[in-house]
């Protein structure tokens, strides 16, 4: 019975407030909470020296809920507090004052009522703020976004094929982007890998499209900058992005980055799914012909080798069109404006991301797909052939998922950063 609360935690946290409130009432009906609205969390850590009492975590529990409250339905009222979570208002205004006073919130205008007191209205502190990079093998972006996920300022630099100078480089950006922040507090650095990497050593160790290998990305800027750095790779900082800021609510659902390469983000049960290795969710690595293209990776054939933004730019070049330097933004705008052989290019990487897209559904069955990347620009033309190469040859049975493009302007990524800092703070401990 232990095992199930604490297992639910792990699902409650990645939801919203009033859907974790609600999880946590089951968990109490079955046994897992013996408390009056609160979680009671002794059994889930046990300490021998300096154990914090049962009392503590769920004060502690009690205040993230309300901070996630705040977070998605600002501005809120103290007494619309209480009513959403159940506590006490008593208990409501004490964990609000703590919240005040350590500037994660602030209050705003008061309300009108017909009657009795005006209400105050609570928000997060845009003065505190994050500081999030997305690493991508030609450019790399820093930024600074403050709690809500508004952007405020950044610069793209070059990516240096050679990973000591790039750090270098990108240290420079990060402390001219905390240079800006000027008095606002700066909670932490995230950092978007276009990769995989160790999360006990933080050191980058696989990134076949960066060409980095066995690279300590951590160390070096946590020393430098005397903040946090959180690391993520992309596709799962997209997940977080599509839970906190975009709120979609699916327990099971896949985030599909199409770029130089391909990759996948898997939210399974409500959980982020990272696998043994942390390698969960490289099905662009996944072969799909011995004998074709030569991958990063070193194998032959990969998924991405037919379906990521190269390969389209590839299949455009061997049908005889010129195009010097040209990028894929280049080809969709070709493809827009009429350009056949860019069309056709455009829509043989589309049949081949929809038939991988069937490895995902077969294997895993999410609710939902969502694809991030500049082919979603052109959606209107590509994503329907993408649709139907999945629902026509998926498993008799199969339910199949409602396939959404991301509307994120390339921001995913970076937005996902700035979760991965703040669920530090927000999350169930």
């Amino acid at each position: 019975m232990y095992g199930e609360f604490v297992q639910g935690l792990n699902y409650i946290h990645m939801q919203p407030p009033e859907s974790r409130i609600g999880q946590r009432d089951l968990l109490r009906a079955r046994g897992g909470s013996r408390d009056n609205g609160t979680l009671n969390s002794s059994p889930l850590v046990i300490r021998p020296k300096g154990a914090i009492t049962s009392s503590e975590v769920v004060r502690d529990v009690n205040k993230r809920i309300v901070l996630n409250l705040i977070r998605t339905r600002q501005p809120i009222s103290r007494a619309d507090l209480a009513r959403c979570c159940g506590l006490q208002r008593s208990t409501i205004s004490l964990i609000v004052e703590e919240l005040i006073e350590e500037h994660w919130v602030i209050e705003g205008p008061t309300g009108r009522l017909p009657r009795g007191r005006r209400p105050t209205f609570l928000r997060l502190n845009s003065d505190r703020v994050i500081i999030g990079v997305d690493i991508r093998p030609t450019q790399t972006t820093v930024a600074l976004a403050d709690v809500n996920g508004n952007f405020t300022s950044q610069e793209v630099i070059p990516t240096s094929p050679n990973p000591g100078k790039a750090v270098e480089e990108l240290i420079q950006s990060i402390q001219r982007i905390a240079h800006a922040a000027r008095t606002r507090k700066v909670e932490g650095i995230g950092i978007s890998l276009p990769g995989r990497f160790d999360k006990t050593s933080g050191r980058l160790v696989f990134a076949p499209n960066l060409r980095w290998c066995d690279l300590d990305l951590r160390s070096p800027i946590a020393a430098a900058t005397g903040l946090d750095v959180e690391l993520e790779n992309a596709a799962n900082a997209c997940v977080l992005a599509s839970v906190w800021f975009d709120h979609v609510q699916d327990r099971d659902f896949v985030v599909v980055t199409v770029s130089e390469g391909i990759g996948a983000g898997i939210l399974a049960n409500g959980r982020l799914v990272q696998g043994a290795s942390f390698m969960a969710g490289e099905f662009g690595h996944v072969q799909l012909d011995p004998a074709g293209p030569v991958c990063g990776c070193g194998n032959r054939g990969c998924w991405e080798m037919y379906a990521s933004n190269q390969a389209a730019l590839r299949y455009y070049f061997e049908s005889g069109s010129r195009g010097g330097d040209l990028s894929f933004s280049d080809l969709l705008s070709r493809a827009e404006h009429g350009d056949s052989r860019a069309v056709e290019a455009l829509k043989t990487m589309a049949h081949y991301l929809g038939r991988g897209m069937r490895m995902i559904v077969t294997t895993l069955a999410p609710q939902r797909i969502v694809v991030v990347g500049d082919i979603t620009r052109a959606w209107h033309l590509f994503g329907p052939i993408i649709e139907t190469e999945i629902r026509d040859r998926v498993l008799a049975g199969t339910a199949i998922p409602f396939i959404q493009p991301a509307s994120e302007n390339g921001m995913a990524r970076l937005r996902g950063t700035v979760a991965l800092v703040l669920q530090k703070h927000f999350s169930e401990p």
